[in-house]
């Protein structure tokens, strides 16, 4: 009998949306998770504008916000 390891890769985020009570990552395994915006003073604190400012860093891995240096991890966001 012979067995082979099976590599499972974490979710990625692939979109972002914000409004003023909520951050939504969509991910790549199909999931979409919301939390509260409460969760992230920064995030909270922000412009709509600042907000709308964000891009992917690591392929997914996680969400970077130049205007705010705000970076949330989608791991973090799973376990938070």
């Amino acid at each position: 009998m012979s067995t082979s390891a099976v590599r499972v890769s974490p979710p990625l985020a692939e979109s972002v949306s914000l409004d003023s009570d909520a951050l939504t990552v969509r991910l790549s395994d199909g999931r979409t998770v919301t939390v509260p915006l409460e969760w992230f003073p920064r995030l909270r604190a922000a412009t709509e504008e600042q907000r709308a400012n964000w891009r992917l860093i690591g392929d997914g891995v996680g969400i970077h916000w130049p205007d705010l240096d705000e970076d949330l991890s989608v791991e973090g966001l799973l376990v938070h």
